[in-house]
C-alpha cells in the first residue's frame, strides 16, 4: 500500500518552491505528487519542472479537462510528459465544472460523461501511433497522424470521478479512479459501480488503480487541525460547485448538506458552513487532528478492499509550517 501527496500550487510563488515541496514528498517515501488546476498555473508546465527536480516520484495531473484541452492536445501532452519524467507520468482527467469549463475556457459544459468518453477513445488512439480518425457525437477528428514514436507503454489514464455512471465509465475505459469525499460505505458502494464498468468493458475491477484523495491536517493541537479541515470540507461541499455536494447528500447527508449550502447562498458566511459539518461526518469525509489520529482514519482507507493507494490532499489555508506538520505525520506509514 502506498501514500500519494497533492501538492497547493497557489500556496507557491515560484515554481522553485514546488519542485522543492515535490523533492521533500520524495525524500519521505510519498510514490506520487499531483496538483490540480483551475485558473492559476498551467498544471503542465509547472509538472515539467517538477518531474526534471526530482528522480523517482510518479507526477499526476488532478485534473485536465476535455474542455480546457482538445484530446489530440492531451494525448501529445501526456507522452512528451511520459519522456520528461522518464515514465512516471499518469494523465489525470475529469470533467471538471460548469464554472471552469464556461467561466474560464468558454465552452458549453454540454454532455460531460459523453465528452470525457470520447476524450478517452481518441487518447487511446494516439497511443497506438497511427492516423487518428475518430467520427464521434462530441468529436470529429481525422486526418492527421501523431508524428513522434509511440513508448511500449503510453501514460496511464485516471479520471477523477463521483456519480454511478461516470464511475462505471472508468471502470469501462480508464487505468485509474481517483475519488474525493467519500465515506468508507460511501466509497465501497461506489466500488460497485466501478466493477460493473470493468465487466462491461471486459476487464476485472484489479485492472483500475484506485486512489482516493482524503482531505488531511495533522497538528498537536488538535482543534486547529480539526477545524481547519472542517472549514475546508465545509467549503468544498457547499460552495465549489454542486457536485461533492450533491455526492455527500447521496450517502446519507442531504440534511446537513442543505445547511451547509444555505449558509453559502445567504450570506457567503463560511462560520456557519463549518459549524453545520458535524464531528462524525467530518472524520467519515477527513482526517484530521493529532498525529496518531491522522494515521489511523488514514488507514481506514487504505484498509477497504480495492484501494491501491491513498492521496493525502491538505486542507485549504494551511501554513507551510502545518503541510510540513502533516507530512511528518503520514511519514510512518511510508
Amino acid at each position: 500500500m502506498s501514500y500519494e501527496l497533492v501538492l497547493s500550487t497557489g500556496d507557491h510563488d515560484s515554481l522553485d518552491s514546488l519542485a522543492a515541496r515535490a523533492q521533500h514528498a520524495e525524500r519521505l517515501g510519498f510514490e506520487r505528487v499531483s496538483a490540480g488546476e483551475t485558473t492559476g498555473w498551467d498544471m503542465v508546465s509547472a509538472f515539467t519542472v517538477v518531474g526534471e527536480r526530482t528522480e523517482d516520484i510518479g507526477v499526476s495531473t488532478d485534473v485536465l479537462s476535455p474542455y480546457g484541452r482538445a484530446p489530440t492536445v492531451l494525448a501529445q501532452t501526456a507522452l512528451t510528459m511520459h519522456d520528461a519524467t522518464d515514465g512516471r507520468f499518469r494523465l489525470g482527467l475529469g470533467t471538471s465544472s460548469p464554472a471552469i469549463a464556461e467561466g474560464w475556457h468558454g465552452g458549453k459544459f454540454d454532455r460531460p460523461l459523453r465528452r470525457l468518453r470520447e476524450c478517452i477513445d481518441i487518447i487511446r488512439e494516439v497511443y497506438e501511433g497511427g492516423s487518428v480518425e475518430y467520427d464521434g457525437e462530441c468529436y470529429d477528428v481525422g486526418g492527421l497522424r501523431y508524428s513522434r514514436p509511440v513508448p511500449e507503454d503510453p501514460p496511464a489514464i485516471d479520471v477523477a470521478a463521483l456519480g454511478p455512471k461516470a464511475t462505471e465509465l472508468v471502470g469501462r475505459f480508464a487505468d485509474g479512479w481517483v475519488p474525493q469525499l467519500f465515506t468508507a460505505d460511501g466509497l465501497r458502494d461506489r466500488l460497485g459501480d466501478l466493477e460493473r464498468g470493468a465487466d462491461l468493458g471486459g476487464r476485472t475491477v484489479d485492472d483500475v488503480r484506485v486512489t482516493p484523495l482524503v482531505r488531511t491536517v495533522a497538528s498537536e493541537d488538535r482543534e486547529q487541525a480539526r477545524a481547519s479541515a472542517r472549514s475546508a470540507v465545509a467549503f468544498l461541499i457547499g460552495a465549489y460547485g454542486p457536485f461533492y455536494g450533491d455526492s455527500v447528500a447521496k450517502q446519507g447527508y442531504p440534511d446537513v448538506v442543505a445547511e451547509i449550502r444555505e449558509a453559502w447562498e445567504s450570506d457567503r458566511d463560511t462560520d456557519a458552513m463549518a459549524a453545520a459539518l458535524p464531528d462524525e461526518l467530518l472524520d467519515s469525509l477527513a482526517a484530521a487532528g493529532t498525529p496518531r489520529e491522522v494515521r489511523e482514519r488514514l488507514s481506514t482507507f487504505r484498509d477497504i478492499d480495492g484501494v491501491d493507494a491513498v492521496r493525502v490532499g491538505f486542507a485549504s489555508g494551511l501554513d507551510d509550517d502545518a503541510k510540513e506538520a502533516t507530512m511528518a505525520a503520514v511519514e510512518p506509514l511510508l
